[in-house]
């Protein structure tokens, strides 16, 4: 039997997910090739045979997505499977044109195929863009689920950057367990106000086994999704955040709006810094798109930790990641911050960047007052420490889920920031959550 000849383009995480769910023991598929894209150094390795299974003994080689036509052509592809997130549904589009030009099909994979049931309920936090507010939102969820005294398992979206079969599962139960697994800055973001709060958190490459293992001590499972990736776990309990902030990328990002389309629940967030137009063009979306869905408005009010050492200083804003890159915003709570608390300029950092920190403040061209803290790898969080150091900025202004300081070294005065969520009003997540998942 000649076996149909795939492709999947992704980013080092929904990719390997679908592989592992649809392809990896399927006799008529032959996955030739993952493309990568969105995250640096991921291309030129290889998905091990230790993951890959009976089918695939050498692996499965990881190119680069600039290659992609060449790849179709040589590599005589007959499908190719998007798996990555946060990107407009024009430039899916896109996407499907060059495949379909190169003369292969282009699929997409959904829920059915691609999400695991659990043995207990999962709750699940996902959004519409990158930064919507998922993390403080997580955070709330597993307050009021601890808080009524269920043991909670936080299995986080992936971001596998490392040694892909040593990460197959990982468990991180206290700090020494990130710097084993040699966590990078992305990671640590998601992962440490969890250990704060004295939650187990999963993560890796292989989800069907990191859900057997988390299911062993979980009486509730709380997906804490990635970009505005779809869950990989069937949810008893959706939960979808919304940013009014970018008005309409609701409905027109992928697969943001699917998660719109599917939610129980739909958070708008940030409302306490959004202008109310905006607010209202999300919430007429919203009802034209899933009028079903209960909706539960929230503020993320931000604190800092000193905020009279912003007042007439020359601050430099450094901000969670992703959220300025994959997420294209300009500013996050970090500059809302320094707005407020009366800093005397905020430095733009572009003249002072080395490296990979460099090329991203030219790709991404909206970030003219804020610092990503991007850290990758060691040699990226060395160039984001020399950076930062190399500003003439008489504070750092830290607006990252982790503090900072914990993993560069630092010439500067720092104050952090925080953001919580606080819902308005009633349903509440309180009300929700004793309803759907509390209800024994």
């Amino acid at each position: 039997m000649t076996r149909c000849k795939v492709m999947i383009m992704g980013a080092a995480g929904r990719d390997f997910h679908n592989f592992n769910t649809c392809f990896r023991n399927d006799p008529e598929y032959e996955v030739v090739a993952f493309t990568a894209t969105q995250i640096p150094d991921i291309e030129g390795r290889t998905y091990p045979a230790q993951l890959s299974g009976e089918l695939y003994p050498r692996g499965i080689p990881i190119y680069a997505e600039d290659d992609l036509p060449r790849l179709i052509r040589e590599l005589e592809i007959e499908q190719v499977i998007f798996a990555y997130s946060d990107v407009s549904h024009a430039q899916v589009m896109h996407k499907a044109s060059l495949v379909l030009a190169c003369g292969a099909d282009f699929r997409l994979l959904g829920p059915r195929a691609t999400m695991l049931r659990s043995q207990v309920p999962v709750v699940a936090v996902t959004a519409v863009r990158t930064g919507a507010g998922k993390s403080q939102t997580t955070r709330r969820v597993a307050e009021i689920l601890t808080g009524a005294g269920r043991r909670v398992v936080v299995v986080r979206h992936p971001m596998p950057y490392g040694n892909l079969a040593a990460q197959a599962v990982q468990r991180f139960a206290n700090y020494a367990d990130l710097d084993r697994h040699r966590c990078t800055i992305e990671e640590r973001e998601e992962y440490e106000p969890h250990l704060d709060r004295g939650n187990v958190v999963y993560a890796g490459v292989d989800y069907a086994a990191i859900l057997r293992q988390a299911e062993s001590e979980a009486e509730v499972i709380l997906w804490d999704g990635g970009n505005n990736d779809l869950p990989f776990y069937v949810p008893e309990l959706h939960l979808v955040v919304v940013d009014p902030h970018r008005p309409g990328h609701e409905v027109s990002y992928h697969p943001g709006e699917t998660n719109l389309r599917m939610a129980h629940v739909v958070v708008i967030n940030k409302l306490d810094s959004a202008d109310p137009a905006n607010a209202e063009t999300v919430r007429m979306n919203l009802r034209r798109v899933n009028p079903r869905a209960v909706v539960v408005e929230a503020d993320s009010p931000v604190t800092v930790d000193d905020p009279g050492a912003v007042r007439g200083r020359k601050v430099l804003v450094v901000e969670d990641g992703p959220t300025l890159t994959h997420g294209d915003m300009a500013f996050g709570a970090g500059v809302l911050a320094a707005r407020r608390h009366g800093a005397a300029e905020i430095v733009d950092p572009r003249p002072y960047a080395v490296g990979s920190i460099r090329e991203a403040l030219a790709k991404y061209d909206q970030l003219t007052e804020v610092l990503p803290a991007m850290g990758y790898g060691a040699e990226q969080i060395r160039e984001l420490e020399e950076t930062i150091n190399r500003t003439p900025a008489e504070l750092v202004v830290i607006g990252t889920p982790i503090d900072l300081r914990r993993v560069l070294s630092l010439d500067k005065p720092t104050v952090r920031v925080r953001y919580e969520l606080v819902e308005r009003g009633k349903p509440d997540l309180e009300d929700i959550i004793k309803e759907r998942i509390l209800k024994d």
